[in-house]
């Protein structure tokens, strides 16, 4: 449903001109400097522009994003006819307008803007703006109220409303004022139930006992917050993770050590349980803690921290929060294969297969041996692929043969079988897309392939392949 003041704009030319001047709403500047779109997903449309080339979007159907030409995006109100209320009663030309000012100051800075304003290009303004108040029925609220749900709005801006360079996939920017760390964020529930189980609450325990991930954000908490008498709630949670003995031993480790840092001897059965036996007594446990303490101390600061909260995220649901962080740290990271990596990794679980292959894409053109360019282009392969991008995945596919050429021994391997492998799953996805000419190309440097590992690597693929021949037999030609 199109908000009614948009509506209202698009049908009445005359109040169209009053917010496009001086207000600098103009829907008839409803492009954008280049092709965007939001990291979720949502529905992204542009329905005005203002002066310097920025944009007005409407995401979702309801909210308004504002992006700049110069990369920088904020989410402005929940609706259009709530943005052009800010627009018009607080205006560009304001500039003393800001955040700790109350309604007579805001009164003030406004009076002042708007005395500027009709002295240099807008001497009816006054009128411009009472027709356009009148005519689009815009509320009359207080100032303050007003502001405060712009600022409101704008700290909303992560991460539902991330907006994202279509082509290059990097993310618009946000000040760093409007943006809340995600180590708050999902350490929020846990900081709660930490507290509750420092007095002795025993429902927290129980909450605590029941919920793996709940259980992670209260150790996490206890990291960031530690004091005198938390033993007891470090030997119940190892207890708990202990019993646990799930494939994700991070918290179980975690527990461990902040266990051990106390050196108790009577805790040294429950550390020996944690850790396979690595700790025999008081003395190995504090060497052991101090050890894992220098160790990650530098993880903890830095940058590698924040796949921590992004995992953490994850796994209280909050996959938006994670993206966002994710996407910020690849655009921020440089030639650090390691970290690119990870980044991949971490996108591809979160099922962001295009960030993920811009990770790899970074990462594989910082391989030196063909061995290591073959294996990082199979991987860009198959996340190009399932981003639906056949194209790049056939070129991916193309630098991965030409480094086992360079590698002959890489047909051999499992390598060799993985590229093969790949080549197969493209063609069936070029002949479902209807991409003739590219299944069967597929196909012919599959073939090949699969007489270059042999063995038991091709049988092992047979199934694969002969559903795969079958396909590429059945398909029409292209139409002339």
């Amino acid at each position: 449903m199109t908000d009614r003041a948009l509506e209202l704009l698009r049908s009445r030319p005359d109040l169209a001109e009053q917010a496009a001047f001086p207000f600098d709403f103009d829907i008839d500047r409803a492009y954008h400097v280049e092709e965007v779109r939001l990291a979720s997903g949502a529905s992204l449309e542009a329905i005005a522009g203002d002066a310097t080339g920025g944009t007005y979007f409407l995401c979702g159907g309801t909210a308004v994003l504002h992006a700049s030409s110069d990369g920088y995006a904020s989410l402005l109100a929940d609706s259009v006819t709530e943005a052009l209320e800010i627009l018009v009663r607080l205006p560009w030309w304001c500039e003393d307008v800001t955040a700790g000012l109350d309604e007579e100051g805001l009164r003030a800075a406004v009076r002042r803007g708007d005395a500027e304003a009709r002295e240099e290009f807008a001497p009816d303004l006054d009128a411009q703006r009472e027709a356009l108040v009148r005519g689009l029925g815009l509320p009359d609220r207080p100032l303050a109220e007003l502001h405060a749900l712009a600022e409101a709005a704008t700290r909303r801006t992560e991460p539902d409303f991330l907006l994202l360079n279509a082509e290059e996939l990097c993310a618009y920017r946000l000040e760093e004022s409007y943006r809340q760390p995600l180590r708050d964020i999902v350490l929020g529930p846990g900081r709660e139930v930490l507290e509750r189980m420092r007095r002795g609450d025993s429902a927290a325990r129980e909450e605590a006992a029941a919920d793996p991930v709940l259980r992670a954000g209260v150790l996490r908490a206890l990291c960031e917050d530690r004091r005198d008498g938390d033993l007891p709630v470090l030997r119940f949670l190892l207890e708990c993770e202990n019993a646990v003995r799930s494939e994700r031993h991070e918290e179980r480790w975690l527990a461990a050590e902040l266990v051990a840092a106390y050196g108790r001897p009577e805790d040294v059965p429950l550390l020996r349980a944690a850790t396979a036996g690595l700790i025999t007594d008081a003395a190995s446990a504090v060497a052991w803690a101090r050890a894992r303490e220098r160790e990650h101390a530098e993880d903890r600061e830095r940058a590698e921290s924040a796949f921590v909260w992004a995992d953490l995220a994850h796994r209280q649901g909050r996959v938006e929060h994670a993206r966002t962080a994710l996407v910020r740290l690849l655009d921020d990271t440089g030639p650090d294969a390691d970290r690119l990596r990870r980044l991949s990794r971490a996108l591809e679980r979160l099922g962001d297969h295009a960030q993920a292959a811009r990770a790899r894409s970074w990462l594989l053109s910082l391989q030196e041996t063909p061995r290591d360019r073959a294996s990082e282009a199979y991987v860009l392969a198959r996340l190009e692929r399932r981003t639906g991008d056949r194209a790049a995945a056939s070129r991916a596919l193309d630098r991965a043969r030409e480094a086992l050429d360079a590698y002959p021994e890489g047909y051999r391997l499992g390598l060799g079988r993985r590229v093969t492998e790949e080549h197969l799953e493209l063609t069936l996805a070029a002949a479902g897309a209807g991409e003739v000419g590219l299944a069967r190309t597929t196909m012919a440097h599959g073939e090949r392939l699969l007489e270059r590992i042999g063995g038991n690597a091709a049988k092992a693929l047979s199934a694969l392949s002969t559903r795969a021949r079958w396909t590429v037999a059945a398909l029409r030609p292209p139409a002339s």
